[in-house]
């Protein structure tokens, strides 16, 4: 089952039988009715915010009351002092689930705390990294121009909060000190954000760059990429930042991917981040303080062998979390929820069409 955003190209593969369109609110008890009675054992419904259609996403609440077949809820975000709709949305899902899932412990913590869900109701299972080889980052950067330079990597999809302005302050002293030093950021807009106010945040950190002097030591790549190039751009990266002004959040795909790689990572010290990196997998700094990222990426860019014992450490700890780590458990959560409802009478519903157009 896929979900179409608005505007995002098609065909889907053969494999995706129901497809339901974001933002038209009917589709979701279709397609809900339709999985009821076509064989399906599970569901597994992905929540984040900006996901789903509706406010707050609230149509998902349309596909979880007309589904008959166990659910598995996993919430990649877990938002901390929640408005009341999204509160509601949030424990109506978790109350409808036979498992909920959530990334990390912060993100546990904030369920309970925030949305009223009893520990208990929570299993964690690990954001999902590909498994990346460690090698020498000079090997790498030829193929992305990039020979010669001491890197420090930003990536993801580009949106206000990601601090990226706080690195682009720090670069002035970092390249008086490390006159090689090149400073990446990686990814296009947030589609989000783009059909909000444009690239005006994109176009900010490109005048302050200008301001600061700093073109020969800044490159923006503005596109999607693959999972082969993302490869590549971590592989080259000598140190990979997370400098987000968000303190509550409990998740970041990009510092777990940053992990996966064996890289050493500056952060601001938001939630996942200082349940990831510490006591001593990463640099945590001030948020908004690019005096102390400066410190930091000096020392770093400076000292390979400081470069190599923290992402040593951060590669370690990621290996719980490479993709068939990651599976096997969801495997566990699905074949016990089957279990538990294979116990219980299910009442059976007309099959409808699964194809939506």
């Amino acid at each position: 089952m896929a979900l179409h955003p608005t505007g995002e190209p098609g065909p889907y593969p053969a494999e995706v039988r129901h497809r339901i369109r974001r933002d038209t609110q009917a589709d979701y008890g279709y397609v809900a009715r339709a999985l009821n009675d076509c064989g399906v054992e599970v569901v597994c419904v992905q929540y984040g915010q900006g996901i789903w259609g509706g406010e707050e996403g609230s149509y998902v609440l349309d596909f979880a009351r007309a589904l008959r077949v166990p659910m598995v809820t996993t919430f990649h975000d877990v938002p901390a002092r929640p408005a009341p709709a999204l509160r509601a949305i949030l424990a109506e899902l978790v109350d409808r689930s036979a498992a909920t899932i959530v990334m990390s412990q912060s993100a546990a913590a904030e369920m309970t705390r925030s949305y009223g869900v009893a520990a208990d109701r929570l299993q964690i299972v690990p954001h999902g990294v590909p498994h990346l080889p460690q090698v020498a980052a000079d090997s790498i950067k030829p193929r992305l121009g990039l020979q010669g330079r001491s890197v420090i990597l930003s990536f993801g999809l580009l949106e206000p909060g990601k601090g990226c302005e706080a690195v682009i302050d720090a670069l002035p002293a970092v390249v008086a000190a490390i006159p090689t030093a090149c400073y990446v950021i990686l990814g296009a807009t947030d589609p989000n954000r783009l059909a909000l106010d444009g690239n005006a945040y994109r176009t900010g950190l490109e005048e302050q760059v200008v301001a600061r002097d700093m073109c020969q030591h800044v490159r923006f790549v503005d596109r999607f990429v693959g999972r082969v190039e993302l490869g590549n751009w971590l592989e080259a990266a000598d140190v990979i930042t997370t400098p987000y002004s968000n303190l509550d959040q409990t998740v970041s795909s990009t510092l777990s991917f940053a992990m996966a790689a064996g890289k050493p990572i500056v952060s601001t010290p938001y939630a996942y981040a200082t349940e990831m990196l510490s006591p001593d997998r990463g640099r945590l700094v001030p948020a908004g303080s690019p005096e102390a990222l400066a410190r930091e990426f000096i020392e770093l860019l400076g000292d390979p062998e400081l470069r190599g014992a923290l992402g040593m450490r951060a590669y370690e700890r990621s290996r719980g979390m490479v993709w068939w780590e990651v599976g096997s458990q969801y495997r566990r959560i699905f074949d016990g929820v089957i279990e538990t409802a294979a116990a219980a009478p299910r009442p059976q519903f007309r099959n409808l069409a699964a194809v939506i157009a």
